[in-house]
């Protein structure tokens, strides 16, 4: 990693740090000229390189806005060798390790028990989102139909990542799933797609008091509706994530408009990513990193927690989906604030 900095003409002094990242290798480091710099080395054959070149646009853009993001640094010593977009080089690669270089974003993880930060992160949110709906994706998935976790249960079956005794259990209920989550994305057959964050989890927030959030991370970067940026933001009982969201719309509403109808994509995408998240960990399973972080993972106990969990998702997306003109007396009305 460092021969890679040092050909891009960044010479670090001495000091370095490997940051927590189990998807890529970042590393911290202190240069010589002062400034400190996180390099993000890409995990080989993830992404391709038009995808990525899309991901460091969208922070571009996000950045030309005065959206805070941790957007890389066009890297003006890179050798036309190693630079991989013909353009000022922002992806750069030393044989088929592909990089990239950000300034360091300094913070601490949001609380989210506070009305008052879940209001300023929906502002946030929608500032974001107007800058991803400018323009489009080519390259990079979209998460607006059952494809992801159809590919994930594929995986998953073909490479024999499942105990034969969970197996039939576990592939009955997601494939009522993904029926499910189908119906919930055919139900909305006009609905918007624009370029989103895609991991908007509160680990990927940083937060300093005086300007608020910005995000670290977009390497998962993606097409899909507004609301797959907002739901993962929302934890605990109902009532809880019922307050959550009514502050976190409140914000985004007084920046953009907000399709309620999206609302009803909640419990389908949360779905999505539980089934998603279990065949990621079985493809990265080879990589030493992954078997001391989730030692859980794989085993019987595994598996049938995770049958229990898609039984539970697969009633929660029953409701019937959530309405823009809802009664504020209706069951399903998640943004009375008020009223939660």
């Amino acid at each position: 990693m460092l021969d890679a900095l040092d050909a891009a003409g960044l010479y670090g002094d001495g000091r370095m740090l490997q940051l927590n990242s189990y998807e890529n290798r970042v590393l911290q480091l202190h240069l010589e000229d002062g400034r400190i710099a996180v390099a993000k080395f890409y995990r080989p054959g993830r992404w391709s390189d038009a995808q990525i070149l899309e991901e460091h646009t969208f922070a571009a853009d996000l950045t030309e806005a005065e959206v805070p993001i941790a957007a890389p640094w066009v890297l003006h010593s890179v050798d036309a060798a190693l630079n991989l977009s013909g353009k000022p080089p922002t992806l750069a690669s030393i044989g088929l390790q592909r990089f990239a270089v950000a300034a360091r974003q300094g913070g601490r993880a949001p609380e989210l028990d506070d009305p008052e930060v879940l209001t300023w992160i929906g502002r946030f949110l929608a500032r974001l989102h107007i800058v991803g709906r400018a323009r489009r994706f080519e390259h990079r998935i979209t998460w607006a139909s059952a494809a992801p976790g159809i590919e994930a249960r594929d995986w998953l079956r073909t490479h024999g990542s499942l105990p034969q005794e969970i197996q039939p259990a576990w592939l009955e209920v997601v494939e009522s799933c993904l029926e499910a989550i189908t119906q919930a994305f055919d139900a909305l057959p006009d609905l918007h797609l624009q370029r989103l964050h895609g991991d908007c989890h509160p680990g990927n927030i940083l937060w300093t008091p005086d300007a608020g959030p910005h995000f670290v991370d977009l390497d998962d970067a993606c097409m899909g509706p507004a609301v797959q940026d907002l739901w993962m933001l929302l934890s605990g009982d109902d009532l809880s994530m019922r307050q959550q969201l009514a502050c976190v719309l409140e914000g985004y509403e007084s920046v953009l408009d907000f399709d309620r109808r999206e609302l009803a994509l909640i419990e389908p995408l949360r779905t999505l990513r539980m089934i998603h998240h279990s065949a990621w960990l079985a493809k990265r399973w080879g990589d030493p990193a992954f078997p001391l972080a989730f030692p859980w993972f794989g085993t019987p106990n595994y598996w049938n927690d995770q049958v229990t969990k898609l039984r539970e998702q697969l009633e929660a997306m029953r409701p019937e989906p959530l309405s823009p003109n809802a009664s504020p007396d209706d069951e399903y009305v998640f943004w009375d604030q008020d009223r939660a």
